[in-house]
Order: structure tokens, then sequence, then C-alpha cells
């Protein structure tokens, strides 16, 4: 008895050792983005900005190209990404993108890359080793002249390409030849925007602007157990409920029917919210992700960010992708999974919307906006000088298991247009029980790599009401951050079940339902769950400080089925039964 109670330590002490080395990561990504190049994009003030990405698995490595870089990223995880400078576009393109909505795919031992164009004249590029800057032309001219494309080779070794970026035009696809890339036959018109039945493609930040019609455009393409699933990105890259939807076809040119789950990746509430114009891809496990667009759009309608998702496809072929808790950490991929369970750690915020003290502002940057969970809003010191700091208590001594800094442009130099080498934030974190005696937990001050999304999971959980981050060296501007978000566990309980939920929809537009229940003192905010089958409620939506919703994205003709959730520091509540909406 006494050896296998001996064993049973062992195997618990080895599996908790296991657990704790699995690697999580925390949306936005935290990769040193480029400045916007255009000037008149940053009349606002300079910022940083890119979106439409793709991550492709090459070689053992995953790559990230996404619009405006001046290069690429590589990593061997999905954790630290290497930034690889490069210039694909030419010196008489006389254009400020610099391969903007970029495509890439793999033929055999070859990665290639091309850039959005309705020009003639833009080049595919070729590499072997794209682990360094080693390119060369596959084709000096990619005659199709393809915005926002996106490429498929098929099992049969065909080559086809999916592209179109309107508010008027509709996605188009045509087959190419592998061989010497160029179109074989006409341009197939694919799919149309059909806002008036689905909600979620209307214009507008709340789906409700009728003054323009809404934006197709980020097209991707994955084949999957025989099927194909044609993505696209809807209604608008400014908004929060920028989404990417899915048809799905036996053929690579269609027909293709809606998919019944859409839009499949949507993320309108939170911190980092958006979920459009992405790429679905499998990690070196085989597990499926989806890396998108963030909505920041401050400055600029075109001031954002890149997100990673769990996704995946469920045993009746539905395309699916798990936003939950989706700006909160999350493990990175570590084997076989199945994203229908929730790769959430389970560490909460400990500190939303609680008291912040600084050591100076700047106009109307606010402390409180450190902590709102809101993208879009930030504090800002004084200056940006060392010794600048920003300080939030927890309310109570928690457990701390890792924290995001969030830097935000406030005053940027104006030199700062495209990608600047070079860059590199310092600072120290450091945690106290009473806000007197300070311990030093997280010490960067030799840092030399920019890191504008920073994200720190302590290597063992630490105890700590007060946390206090302090400036040692900015890149440019003022010390400001737009969240500084600390999770873990509080010593309280979690909220208990939501009441009173009750979805309602009205006959006067079957694409709204709004959502209403009773407020709960002990939570932070609430989750709601929702789709158009009882047993997939994929689509999840975020709410903080309120008890109320407008959800006007949904499908017109089919009925919808919701759950709740409250949460807090302390974690989440009971969710709710299933609610009907007809």
């Amino acid at each position: 008895m006494k050896k296998l109670i001996l064993l049973v330590s062992v195997l618990c002490v080895f599996g908790s050792q296991l657990f704790a080395q699995r690697k999580t990561y925390c949306n936005p990504i935290n990769v040193d983005y480029g400045y916007t190049p255009i000037p008149n994009f940053s009349e606002q003030g300079r910022h940083r900005a890119t979106a439409d990405p793709v991550i492709t698995v090459f070689k053992g490595n995953y790559y990230l190209f996404s619009t405006n870089q001046w290069g690429y990223w590589v990593s061997p995880d999905m954790s630290s990404w290497r930034f690889i400078p490069r210039k694909f576009l030419k010196p008489w393109h006389h254009v400020y993108d610099e391969l903007c909505a970029p495509a890439v795919w793999v033929m055999g031992d070859t990665m290639m890359v091309i850039g959005s164009t309705y020009a003639k004249n833009f080049p595919i590029w070729m590499s072997t080793d794209p682990t360094r800057d080693n390119w060369k032309e596959a084709i000096d001219s990619f005659t199709v002249g393809a915005w926002d494309p996106g490429f498929l080779l098929d099992d049969d070794q065909r080559l086809y390409t999916y592209f179109g970026s309107s508010n008027f035009y509709p996605t188009y696809g045509q087959e190419i030849d592998r061989h010497t890339l160029a179109p074989i036959g006409e341009r197939v018109e694919l799919l149309h925007l059909v806002d008036s039945i689905h909600g979620w493609e209307r214009f507008g930040e709340y789906n409700d602007n009728t003054f323009l019609k809404p934006f197709i455009e980020g097209s991707w393409m994955n084949k999957y157990n025989g099927k194909y699933y044609l993505q696209y990105g809807a209604p608008g890259t400014e908004f929060s409920g920028y989404g990417d939807g899915v048809y799905v076809s036996d053929k690579p040119l269609g027909p293709f029917i809606y998919q019944s789950h859409n839009p499949f990746s949507y993320k309108p509430g939170g911190f980092a919210r958006g979920a459009g114009h992405g790429a679905t891809y499998q990690d070196l496990s085989g597990n499926w992700w989806h890396v998108s667009t963030i909505v920041v759009n401050v400055k600029n309608n075109f001031e954002r960010r890149i997100g990673i998702w769990p996704a995946g496809f469920d045993k009746e072929g539905i395309l699916y992708c798990n936003t939950a808790y989706g700006d909160y950490p999350h493990y990175l991929p570590d084997g076989k999974a199945d994203h229908l369970q929730s790769r959430f750690t389970g560490w909460m915020l400990l500190n939303y919307n609680k008291p912040v003290r600084v050591s100076s502002s700047f106009g109307s940057c606010a402390p409180n906006h450190a902590v709102d969970e809101d993208i879009r809003t930030w504090w800002s010191a004084a200056t940006g000088n060392k010794g600048e700091w920003i300080e939030s208590d927890l309310g109570e001594v928690s457990t701390l298991n890792a924290i995001q800094v969030n830097y935000a442009d406030q005053d940027v130099d104006t030199s700062f247009l495209g990608k600047i080498p070079g860059l590199f934030h310092q600072y120290i974190i450091s945690v106290s029980n009473d806000g007197k005696s300070w311990t030093n937990i997280v010490d960067k001050s030799a840092n030399k790599t920019d890191v504008p999304h920073d994200y720190v999971e302590l290597k063992s959980p630490i105890k700590g009401r007060y946390v206090r981050l302090t400036n040692i060296h900015m890149p440019t501007g003022k010390f400001a951050i737009c969240g500084l978000r600390v999770f873990g566990k509080g010593n309280g309980k979690a909220p208990t079940a939501v009441k009173g939920f009750v979805p309602l929809r009205g006959d006067t537009d079957r694409r709204n339902i709004w959502m209403k229940w009773a407020l709960s003192d002990q939570a932070q905010g609430y989750t709601i769950y929702c789709g158009t089958s009882p047993d997939k409620l994929y689509t999840s939506i975020m709410v903080y400080g309120k008890n109320d919703y407008y959800f006007k994205g949904a499908e017109k003709n089919q009925p919808y089925f919701f759950r709740i959730e409250a949460f807090n520091e302390n974690g989440r509540g009971e969710l709710s039964r299933v609610f009907r909406a007809d």
C-alpha cells in the first residue's frame, strides 16, 4: 500500500509539472507590429496597425504574414515570433501598401506569397527556406490581379484562387495553372453578401448603419473531408462585429451553400474585439486554429491587431471558432486536442475597473482607462520618462498567474511610418500586499525587443494585492497603457447563476434579438453563448457592466438558442439552461 501511495504521489507531482509547463498566450498576440506606412492614414497620430493575417505551417515552423509589415514572422511554437524583414513590392509599383492582405500557400517544398492587387504587374514570390530573406520570383506578373486573394492547392494538385473586396462586386474564384501560374478559363462568381437575411452582414458597429452596403473581403479556402469551405470577412473591418462567414460546396468552384452556423468566427465584446478577415490552419499536431483581425479603430479605421482562436470542424462538418474568453490567457498547442472544449486557462481578470493610482496623467487619458477592458481607451502619463508608473489595486490579496501589458500610441514621433528597426520597451512589475513593501516579479529593464502587447506568464503563481508597472524605456511617445490586465484567481466565490434571462425577438426585424437579465452584484460581466441549434452554441458574446445586449447579427429565417453565465475575478458562474427565440 505504501508503494502504491508513493507511486500515485509521484504521478501527481509529475502530472502537475507537465501541466505547469504548458505554454499560454493572450490576445492580441504580442508581435512587433509596425506603424502604418501611409501618411494620410495617420493624420490623427502615428500608430501601429496591421490586419488580414495568414498563418501557414511550413517545414516545422509557423509563418505569420499580415498587411503592411515590411516582412513577416516565423515561430516554432506559436509563442515566440521572430521578425524577418522583407519588402515584396518593387519600387515601380508606386503604392504605400506593402503586401496588403497577403495570400500564402504551399506547393510541395515551396512557399508562395502574393499581396492584394488589381494591377497586372505584381509578382508571385517563392521560397524553399523562408526562415531567412531568401525569395525569388515564381512569376513576374500575376495577370489575375486578385484583391484579398486566397489560394487552394487541391488533392489532385489543381490550383485555385479566390478573391474580392467590395461592397458591390462578389467573391470570385478561378483555376490557376500550377506550373505557369496563368489563369485557366474565366473567373466565376461564387457568393454575394445577403444582409437582408444574414443580420451579421449588415454594415455598422451595431449592424444598423444604412448609408453603405456591407463589404465582403478576405477570401480563404480550406478543404476538409472532401468538402470545400469558402470563408469571407464582413461587414467592415472597423467594426466590433467584424467576423468571418463560410459557404460549403462539394466542388472547388461551387455551387456553394451558406453554412447553418454563421458567422463562424465572431467576437463583438471584450478587450479584443473583432474576429474577421483571417485564415484557418492546422497546427503541427493537426488541430485547427483561426487567425484574424482585431479592431482598434481610434486613430484610423484601419488601426488593427491580430488574434488567434481555437477552431475546428464538428462531427457534422460544421466549421466553428471558439472565441469564448478569447482575450484571456489560453493554452497553446500541446498535442491533439478537442477545440470544442475550451483552451481557456481559467485565470480570471483580477483588476477590471478596480482603483488605480498613477505617477502623472496627460490630458483626458484618465488612469481608469487602463483597466476598463477597452482597447480603444488608454491612460497616458505626462511623459515617457523613466520612473513613470501605474498601480492597480486588486481589492484583496489574490493569486496572480499572468500579466498583459498593452501599450497605447500617445504622441508617437511623426517620423514613425512603417517598420522601425531597433525599437524596444523596458519596464518592471512589482507587487505588494500592503502598498508599502514591494517585490519585483517581472524585470524587463534589460529587454531589447519591441513588445507592444507584452504577455508574461509567471513561472509560478504569486500572491499580491497591489500591482505596479514602472516604465524604464519607451520606444517613442509618452508612457501610455490601454490595458494593464492582471490574471489569476481571487479569494471569493464565483457568481451565482444568472436569473431572469429573456431573449426577445420582435416581428419588425427578425434579424434583431434583445436579451435582458437580472443584474448581479457579484458579476464583473456575462458571457452569452448562442447558435441556430441547441447543441451548437458556438458563438459567444462577452458583456461587461450591464444586464442587456441587443444582438443584431441573427439569421432572419432561423430560430436561435441561448445560454448565459456570469463571471468575476473568482471564476465563472453556473451556465443557464438553453433558451429559445423563435
